[in-house]
């Protein structure tokens, strides 16, 4: 599978992510108390397959360029694979967020769910975010090993790149959020949930 070009299954994995992403934004931003579940669904889908679909090719670039600076030999399709097929538990974890959502309505997307919720429905919202926390780091996990097979490292050092080009995305994304913000004034308010 490493050797195959870059197809769109790959981008609808990516896309996947940014969209599980996105409802767990919404989640620990509390968008649920001033958005409703299908405003919260349909943001999340829309942007979240843009910006995940668009994550998943700089991550690849990003990790490709890594790795081959520290002696890797994977090329940027053959790290996109494993960034896209190592993030399929979150795959679960969208479809998890949309049942919970149609079961809890706004209330899934609170930090804190509120008093007067039943109790049994308090325990699927905490054991939801567990399911996602758990499935998130099971994709970590994927995506170092992977990392590790196809440059050719060995897993501690797979994971350091890991966490390096982790920190190098985080920088660029708000870099390029200050530069759309300065373009743009107010653009990206649409895509981040206000308090």
């Amino acid at each position: 599978m490493a050797l195959r070009p870059v197809g769109i299954a790959d981008y609808l994995l990516g896309s996947a992510q940014g969209i599980g992403n996105f409802l767990a934004l919404n989640r620990t931003e509390g968008v649920g108390a001033r958005m409703s579940v299908e405003q919260i669904l349909g943001t999340s889908i829309a942007y979240g397959a843009v910006t995940g679909a668009f994550s998943l090719l700089l991550m690849a670039v990003i990790y490709s360029r890594l790795g081959a600076r520290i002696g890797g030999k994977a090329t940027t399709p053959q790290v996109m694979h494993v960034l896209a097929y190592g993030g399929a538990p979150l795959v679960v974890s969208v479809a998890l967020w949309v049942v919970i959502a149609l079961l809890a309505g706004e209330s899934a997307f609170v930090e804190t769910p509120r008093a007067d919720l039943e109790g049994f429905v308090v325990l699927l919202l905490y054991a939801q975010f567990a399911c996602y926390v758990l499935l998130l780091l099971w994709s970590v996990v994927l995506q170092v090993m992977g990392l590790s097979e196809i440059q050719g490292f060995a897993t501690r050092k797979a994971l350091a790149v890991w966490v390096t080009g982790q920190i190098i995305g985080a920088l660029t994304s708000v870099l390029l959020a200050v530069i759309i913000e300065t373009l743009f004034p107010g653009a990206l308010q649409r895509f981040i949930p206000q308090h």
